[in-house]
């Protein structure tokens, strides 16, 4: 039997051998070429696994420990964007959505949860620019997050000349740079004020994140909305005119591609949560908002449970099959609903 079995394997073989050219060196470059494809078709599949999340407490020990200095006010929030950027670079495959080849040029969903994870790090890095790193509007902003911010905009596909890679690393470096001086007593021209209007200018930009990736999401299945772009406001105009009924509605081969976004977006998120937890503990505390704070991130925690569908499903709202767009939608609206009224509430005397 296990002869039969090894003869028709051989028998097989020969025949898809004599498929091939006849020049013996074309012959095994295309089975070298396929040996190739098999490989990188599972190298792809490891790559595809999503990074675990970090303690940023331990995340922001870690590098104080490196440069022999402390954790202070800000150090948990520089650590955590540095802890996210260095994920994104260093993770099995490194950054993979500006790939060309293969096994990145092949995969989809990782290199959309990437530019979920990279919004969310460019949105905090404006905020430590513009208002964390500053006492007043005219205060000088911070030379080291003024060069970290425009690199960590850098386009997210550019391969070379220069490499994305090259100038978040870049950014790095710079931010590396204003979390040693957070903590250098002789020279405090580094700072990160932790007050409840920053918090609320971050919060901010993260609810209109979460907003939009929520409208996108739920719009998987197709929906006419009622058009309300003008509504609460009698003497508001717009560019053009618009139609009073609007058909919104996810192209189905993008669907897989917002979910992961979301995915990823609401992955960096936790971890910027988390360190808000620690810098912000004071002003947290004294709104009596620390157990706000961890609702938002809990209803983000559940965007990252495990798909066990081999593929994103698009099923109706009541439907036989499942619709993963909807269900990480509902997540996504919880917390940004929360976040509104976590804004409202550090917004009182």
């Amino acid at each position: 039997m296990n002869q039969t079995a090894k003869r028709s394997f051989k028998d097989r073989w020969q025949d898809f051998m004599d498929l091939l050219p006849d020049a013996a060196w074309l012959k095994w470059l295309l089975l070298g070429l396929l040996a190739y494809l098999l490989l990188a078709l599972g190298v792809g599949m490891y790559y595809s696994f999503a990074p675990a999340p970090f303690s940023v407490r331990d995340k922001a020990a870690e590098y104080a420990a490196e440069k022999g200095g402390t954790v202070v006010t800000g150090s948990a929030t520089t650590a955590a964007l540095m802890g996210v950027m260095e994920t994104l670079l260093e993770k099995p495959g490194g950054y993979l959505h500006n790939d060309r080849l293969p096994p990145g040029l092949w995969l989809d969903n990782i290199p959309n949860w990437e530019y979920g994870a990279l919004v969310q790090s460019r949105d905090l890095a404006r905020a430590m620019r513009e208002v964390f790193s500053r006492s007043q509007s005219q205060s000088t902003e911070d030379p080291d997050l003024a060069l970290a911010e425009p690199r960590f905009n850098f386009n997210s596909n550019s391969w070379a000349l220069p490499s994305s890679e090259s100038q978040y690393r870049d950014g790095l470096k710079y931010l590396g740079n204003y979390f040693d001086r957070l903590s250098d007593k002789e020279n405090p021209g580094a700072q990160f004020y932790a007050r409840a209007d920053n918090l609320r200018h971050w919060l901010d930009a993260v609810e209109k994140r979460l907003g939009s990736l929520s409208q996108r999401l739920s719009a998987s299945v197709g929906q006419r909305r009622l058009n309300t772009d003008l509504a609460g406001d009698a003497d508001a105009v717009q560019s053009t005119v618009a139609p009073q009924e609007l058909l919104v509605q996810t192209p189905w081969t993008e669907i897989d591609d917002v979910f992961y976004e979301a995915r990823g977006s609401a992955w960096a998120l936790i971890q910027f949560l988390r360190a808000a937890e620690v810098d912000f503990a004071h002003v947290l505390a004294k709104k009596n908002a620390l157990i706000s704070l961890e609702q938002i991130i809990r209803e983000l925690e559940r965007t990252q449970d495990t798909v066990y569908s081999p593929m994103i499903l698009n099923g109706g709202g009541f439907g036989l099959f499942a619709n993963h767009s909807l269900v990480m939608a509902s997540y996504i609206s919880r917390a940004n609903a929360a976040i509104v009224d976590l804004r409202d509430l550090l917004a009182q005397g």
